[in-house]
């Protein structure tokens, strides 16, 4: 038995040691992957994947199901010099006319029947907007509608057969999922940048009135603007807004509209024309100790209202200043931005509740928001 054991033994240490000295100068006999080159020069290369099927690890199905959706917006608009219609500017520098200003911007085709979402900052002004696709197809698009409050937009192409996007639930994102921004960026062409769902629910940061961002750190740059933020399943999570920036470049902080937010804008402006909110008129403000001492509010938390317009929503219903608004409709508001979207999401014409802080006594007011004006357009 000794015997049959040492012989066993001899024979596989021999195999082991042949193994070695092939692996290292001849690896090619053993048909690891190895191929020649064009010179003749042995290279060991990686088993092939089946077409069609991604790497382990890889986002190449998310990108693939929903890069065709995304499309590249080019605007432009004719400006003409501030000065160009002063006599004396004519006398020396004559007729300039209009100059051609070009814009860059991408979009996302949310329906078959042709809709687009992108910013209202990308075609805002545009006296053109041509849409092209990743199969090289251009069409001309018409705006239906724009949503400043959101900084939204939707267009129309009229193209058949067209890719369209999957609604995601941008609700049950957590911070950590990850995620991808697809996009035009520069306008290079579509690129596809992966990161993290590094925030949710921004707010205060002056960019739009009504404001509830996902914040990421996949890299978003000048042209990704109206571009999908998508999951690792190519679902739609949000619409690239804007970035953090002090080059102009990526910094990793980047910020993009809620697919939730989108879908109301978009039925909204398809439906009627036009984003309904409430609206009760009233100056709110953050409430702080010199604000809760002048109107002498023992508050501590909560909206503190310094105006109220005379005969509107609020004042019918008996608000007045120095009041601070803690809940609507049961929820919570702990700023301004918090308090403008829960009114903003409430029907016009039907009543809701506001808890309202009073100096040292809590009051609840039944009032039935109106319809919030129209902002001023932009100059």
């Amino acid at each position: 038995m000794k015997r049959i054991w040492l012989l066993f033994s001899q024979a596989v240490t021999v195999f082991v040691a042949a193994y070695f000295v092939v692996a290292t100068l001849q690896p090619d006999w053993l048909g690891r992957g190895t191929t020649r080159s064009g010179a003749g020069i042995a290279l060991l290369e990686a088993p092939a994947t089946p077409q069609g099927q991604p790497v382990a690890g890889s986002f190449s199905a998310a990108a693939r199901k929903a890069a065709p959706a995304v499309v590249s917006i080019n605007t432009s608009k004719a400006v003409r010099h501030p000065r160009s219609n002063d006599p004396w500017f004519q006398f020396f520098f004559g007729d300039q006319g209009a100059q051609a200003q070009a814009g860059l911007g991408s979009g996302v085709i949310v329906s078959p029947d042709g809709y687009i979402l992108t910013n209202n900052h990308v075609v805002e002004g545009a006296d053109e907007i041509e849409v092209t696709l990743t199969d090289s197809r251009r069409a001309r698009a018409s705006v239906i509608g724009t949503d400043p409050d959101t900084d939204l937009a939707i267009l129309k192409i009229e193209l058949d057969k067209l890719p369209v996007i999957v609604l995601g639930n941008s609700d049950g994102l957590a911070v950590g999922d990850q995620v991808l921004a697809i996009g035009n960026p520069f306008g290079v062409g579509q690129t596809v940048t992966s990161g993290i769902v590094s925030a949710l629910g921004r707010t205060q940061l002056g960019i739009n009135t009504f404001e509830n961002f996902i914040q990421t750190d996949a890299a978003i740059n000048p042209g990704n603007s109206g571009g999908a933020l998508v999951d690792v399943n190519g679902n739609l999570m949000g619409i690239n807004t804007a970035i953090y920036s002090r080059s102009g470049g990526s910094m990793g902080i980047g910020f993009a509209i809620p697919v939730s937010t989108a879908r109301l804008v978009l039925d909204g402006i398809v439906k009627d024309g036009q984003v309904t909110r409430g609206w009760i008129g009233v100056e709110p403000n953050e409430l702080s100790p010199e604000l809760a001492e002048t109107f002498g509010v023992k508050a501590t938390e909560g909206v503190i209202i310094t105006g109220v317009l005379q005969d509107g929503p609020a004042a019918q219903a008996g608000m007045r200043p120095g009041d601070v608004i803690v809940k609507v409709e049961g929820k919570n508001v702990g700023n301004v931005s918090e308090l403008l979207t829960a009114v903003a999401g409430l029907k016009p014409g039907t009543a809701a509740p506001f808890n309202v802080q009073r100096a040292d006594k809590m009051v609840e007011l039944n009032i039935t928001p109106g319809v919030r004006p129209k902002p001023k357009r932009r100059q």
